[in-house]
């Protein structure tokens, strides 16, 4: 007779399971829980792509729905159907294209429903649509708690949202600082990439080539410092690492500067961690942001970080300690703040040792892991207590 497995089951439900932030901080959550706290399954609305291999455990489920584009009203049968299958102990739910799945959770009888904000909606960078900031109101009854990643996100399910603070939760994203670290002694050469880190301060990027990211931003930075200090020619150099559909805007901008051969794009990579060695600063010109992994892991990496205004950025980022903050949409702006640090490597270097331990001491993986799994069991614990669903 087998056994039953009395661990709780912890369903996720996220729009796509792909590369992406959010993504792979799911994966650490997963990866890094004790096995024998709770089960967990992935749900993903459209697609499960081979990002699910970064997942390490092997009694993790993987769902794809194959929703197409609209509402979800459709997959509410299906949903709750697959909910009283699984009968998880918990949903958490991410970002407002799963926060529909709440629903269906609740008609399935499932006593705990999470729903996590993690960054900004693509049509709405600022927080201001009316439509949005009532859709949430609509699913807000059959939220039991809210997980939102930055001080910046909680204010906006406080302000426009209406949660109260006994309704949520700020959980910082956390990084693997073993995995993520500075280089032993001299920086190693990229595999694949042309340039000497030797010899070049490498500026580098990583993330999907997409409007909120605005990649483009940092080439016409790039670019703009080139043309001020034709000295910096030398040994200046731009890696970007990822794919998308800006990929071809960055590639045109470089070209027509004619600095293709100071730029690197192979598109996406596996050996990120193996990159932000080699890296003598990291930038993030992003439109929008929840807490961002790839600023966390480049804190970890000793790199200075050049980042925008928006999010949780300077919330990670202690601008002239640990790196520099400037406006998004400001290609100026980043201009000079790449020119400052190119121009002062050795403050620069003092900003990365900075941040890494910025990333020990306040973003740790260990102390994100235990903070979702204290909130699982406290969650837990009052759905027992009070087992009517809340509204």
């Amino acid at each position: 007779m087998s056994r039953v497995d009395e661990r709780p089951l912890v369903a996720h439900v996220v729009y796509r399971f792909d590369t992406g932030g959010l993504e792979n901080g799911l994966v650490n959550l997963i990866n890094h829980m004790p096995a024998d706290a709770y089960r967990h399954a992935v749900i993903a609305l459209t697609e499960v792509t081979d990002f699910r291999q970064r997942v390490k455990r092997d009694d993790v489920q993987f769902i794809a729905l194959n929703k197409p584009p609209g509402h979800a009203l459709k997959l509410y049968p299906r949903l709750t159907r697959l909910f009283r299958e699984l009968q998880p102990a918990i949903v958490h739910t991410r970002n407002l294209a799963a926060l529909e799945c709440v629903l269906p959770a609740w008609l399935a009888g499932v006593p705990v429903r999470l729903h996590g904000e993690h960054g900004r909606d693509v049509e709405d960078l600022d927080g201001s649509s009316r439509k949005y900031q009532w859709l949430r109101r609509a699913y807000k009854p059959w939220v039991t708690h809210y997980v939102a990643l930055s001080n910046d996100l909680a204010g906006y399910l406080a302000a426009k949202v209406h949660v109260g603070p006994r309704a949520m939760s700020q959980v910082y994203n956390g990084v693997d600082t073993q995995r993520f670290r500075p280089a032993d002694g001299a920086r190693p050469a990229i595999d694949g990439c042309p340039f000497d880190p030797q010899r070049h301060w490498l500026v580098g990027t990583v993330g999907r080539m997409q409007q909120v990211k605005a990649q483009p931003a940092l080439a016409r930075a790039f670019v703009d410092v080139l043309q001020r200090q034709p000295a910096l020619r030398e040994r200046l150099r731009l890696v970007m690492i990822g794919g998308g559909p800006l990929r071809d805007e960055v590639q045109a901008i470089v070209t027509a500067a004619g600095v293709q051969d100071l730029c690197w794009l192979p598109g996406e990579r596996s050996d990120v961690a193996e990159i932000m060695r080699t890296l003598s600063c990291f930038v993030l010109p992003s439109l929008a942001e929840g807490i961002s992994n790839t600023i966390l892991e480049a804190m970890a990496s000793a790199l200075p970080v050049i980042a925008t205004a928006v999010g949780g950025n300077a919330e990670l980022v202690a601008t002239g300690a640990s790196g520099l903050i400037v406006p998004p949409a400001d290609a100026k702006a980043l201009a000079d703040a790449l020119e400052s640090l190119a121009g002062d490597p050795d403050r620069a270097a003092d900003m990365g040792r900075a941040g890494r331990a910025r990333a020990i001491g306040q973003f740790s993986l260990q102390a994100m892991v235990a903070r979702y799994q204290g909130l699982y069991d406290q969650q837990l614990r009052a759905a027992h207590a009070h087992p009517h669903p809340t509204t």
